[in-house]
């Protein structure tokens, strides 16, 4: 069945952590796909509700806290507040904005709790857990950072590795420290209750791999696939924090709920909260009914780094709880990078939405509409500064912008604004008639499959189709001898225009109530898009006003240079090295065999971002090394280099490939990685001391 065929939608936005801004990243990655495909449903007259709100409860926000010596509760009331201003002025159109921290979220939260417990769905064990003897405190798993098992990365977290993507456990990581003393934590015994995912993990591969195969887009297929490959096991449901929602257990008095099991409640308390402020009922939008095609559509739409939790973790405890639907679909987007690099909040490597729309107060639709044209929907993409200004200059401004403006003063100056049919219609009027009636149905059946970058482009060709029209007709001239036919000419064109109010409104929702005003038109529904009759003979058009301006040099080279003092400032910024790590004998170091080796192959790991597969001539012999340094070196760039190399390393599978060793590298404090090598070619075998 057609996703756009169902009865109701529930639709949901991750919950972005009150800690922080938001920067145009998040936008991409789940919040702009969302809106437009909600926008959309509502368009069709759908029965949906679009939620989202604030994560209140992640560690983040308690080390932000801790770091600026402020309390979590003052951290979050800054950053809800401004995160749900610029949702608002950006024009995300939730149904309810809401907050994990409220009282409904933390009583449905630890009734969802209570649920698996009584059914014996949790595991109780006993087990060591890093602790901070300095500050005297357990430490959840974004306390912790280590080196990753898997991509050698120094500054995975606890629970998952931003590098590689891989889930972790702390005890997974190498070398951990904790992020409040930057020490080696000690293990200390503490009781949790786990969520035994190892026990629903043939029913994830069922509902999942082989019932979504064809539904999930495929960045997201793949990583589900790799990790249910991986193996499932227990993940603890609990933590001991100091903030959150408390474990609603007398034996569990001073420990919180796991942040990936309230945080996705949040969705639930969200319209939990709606239905009681519109007098609906929240259950139609969330329980299993006997009638399956009385059930909502949960879809969830996130970033890359969500994927596990939305599609394993959530799943498995919604299956659990037995009363909730599970989601049809999770349109994961992958990662923006912006001008060449990364963004990185630490870095303020960002285009910060707060700061944007205090700079470009008005353009609010062209960051939209640059952003639905580079969704990084399957694939990484980048924004540029000189990108957005060629997009909303040469196809915002140039083409849909210059068709509605030469329609909308043309008849003002010809016909004082009014709609005429004039003569009948040439057989070129109905062609382009029928191209234009084509449209609304590409941008449906682009939308259903999660294309939003190409539903944009349908849109855009429709405009395109109005300015070959014109330019055709050339109406400027004929006027000079055939005003009837000037007027037919006008006709045509501004129910194209009329078509393209109604086709932007889940793009452009600004610019779509521009172009209803100007034409005197009430907004309509998708179900008119395509008609060659929405203005009749006589309407009366309103007075003509530019849909765009353009952006200029001076703007795009302000934003340049703040990214560039921003890297500098970066670049002042004394970094304290990383305190040294615990003693060891002299007996332990010579244990290591480091040899100066050469790169004789280097290729990328298929399916990987990070990952290289090295040839290296050690000395000893030639063997394989898996590097996570994808990122910061091309394969060719590297192949005769001379690395250090630490050969007797355990060997162990990295991606279906034997790593015999670890190449040794420096990271600075930006996170980037270079070779440790000697001056000058030296003999390859030749140890390093």
């Amino acid at each position: 069945m057609d996703i756009l065929s169902k009865k109701r939608y529930t639709i949901t936005s991750a919950l972005p952590y009150a800690n922080g801004p938001l920067h145009i990243g998040h936008l991409a990655g789940a919040y702009i796909p969302a809106d437009i495909f909600v926008r959309f449903l509502r368009l069709q007259g759908k029965d949906v509700v679009y939620v989202c709100g604030s994560d209140e409860h992640g560690a983040a926000i308690t080390i932000k806290a801790k770091k600026e010596g402020v309390t979590p509760k003052e951290i979050i009331d800054q950053y809800n507040k401004q995160i749900k201003d610029s949702f608002e002025e950006f024009g995300i159109s939730f149904d309810i904005y809401h907050r994990t921290s409220e009282k409904i979220h933390h009583e449905l939260s630890q009734d969802f709790f209570l649920n698996l417990y009584n059914k014996g769905e949790f595991i109780e064990r006993f087990s060591a857990q890093y602790f901070d003897e300095e500050f005297q405190q357990f430490l959840a798993d974004r306390y912790i950072t280590g080196t990753c098992p898997h991509c050698q990365n120094e500054g995975a977290y606890g629970d998952q590795c931003e590098k590689c993507g891989t889930s972790l456990s702390p005890t997974d990581l190498i070398n951990p420290k904790s992020t409040l003393s930057g020490k080696t934590p000690i293990l200390k015994e503490t009781k949790h209750w786990y969520l035994p995912l190892d026990k629903y993990q043939a029913w994830l591969e069922q509902w999942l791999i082989e019932g979504k195969k064809d539904v999930l887009k495929s960045n997201v297929f793949g990583q589900c696939q790799s990790w249910l490959k991986s193996g499932l096991q227990p993940r603890s449901m609990t933590r001991d924090l100091d903030w959150g929602v408390d474990v609603p257990l007398k034996e569990a008095e001073g420990k919180k709920l796991y942040v990936w099991l309230d945080a996705p409640i949040g969705y639930i308390s969200a319209t939990k909260q709606w239905a009681l402020d519109h007098g609906k009922n929240w259950e139609d939008y969330w329980k299993t009914k006997e009638n399956k095609e009385e059930e909502s559509t949960l879809i969830h739409f996130i970033g890359k780094d969500n994927i596990v939790f939305h599609c394993i973790i959530f799943p498995a405890i919604l299956h659990a709880h037995g009363d909730y639907i599970l989601p049809e679909n999770v349109p994961a987007n992958e990662f923006l990078n912006l001008e060449g690099e990364k963004l990185s909040t630490s870095r303020n490597h960002a285009v910060w939405l707060h700061e944007y729309l205090q700079e470009f107060p008005d353009k609010q639709d062209e960051l939209r509409y640059v952003l639905t044209s580079i969704l990084p929907e399957t694939s990484d993409s980048e924004f540029t500064w000189k990108d957005f200004q060629a997009r909303v200059n040469n196809e915002l401004v140039a083409i849909l912008g210059n068709f509605v403006n030469r329609v909308m003063v043309l008849s003002h100056k010809y016909f004082d604004g009014e709609v005429s049919l004039g003569t009948k219609l040439t057989p070129e009027d109905n062609a382009v008639f029928e191209e234009l009636a084509k449209y609304p149905a590409l941008i449906q059946q682009s939308i259903a499959q999660y294309r939003f970058r190409e539903a944009m482009t349908h849109f855009m060709n429709a405009a395109r189709l109005g300015n070959k029209y014109l330019a055709d007709e050339e109406p400027w001239k004929v006027v000079k001898t055939d005003e009837e036919r000037v007027k037919t000419v006008l006709f045509v064109a501004s129910q194209i225009v009329a078509n393209l109010a109604i086709m932007a409104q889940p793009f452009l929702p600004k610019t779509a109530d521009k172009l209803f005003d100007m034409l005197n038109l009430t907004p309509q529904p998708w179900e008119h898009a395509g008609q060659a009759s929405l203005l009749s003979s006589g309407h009366r058009l309103n007075e003509a006003a530019l849909l765009f301006e353009k952006v200029t040099d001076e703007q795009v080279e302000l934003q340049l240079q703040k990214l560039v003092e921003a890297k500098a400032n970066n670049a002042k910024k004394v970094v304290p090295a990383a305190p040294a790590k615990a003693n060891i004998s002299f007996d332990d170091f010579v244990k290591l065999d480091v040899r100066v080796g050469t790169i004789l192959e280097a290729e990328k790991v298929a399916k990987t971002k990070k990952l290289l597969k090295l040839k290296i001539d050690t000395g000893i012999d030639q063997r394989t090394v898996v590097s996570g340094i994808a990122e910061f070196f091309k394969p060719e760039d590297i192949v005769g280099k001379q690395v250090s190399i630490l050969v007797n390393l355990e060997p162990r599978e990295i991606k279906g490939i034997m790593s015999q060793g670890m190449i040794l590298m420096a990271e600075d404090a930006d996170g980037r990685l270079d070779f440790v090598q000697p001056r000058t070619t030296i003999q390859a075998g030749s140890t390093i001391r």
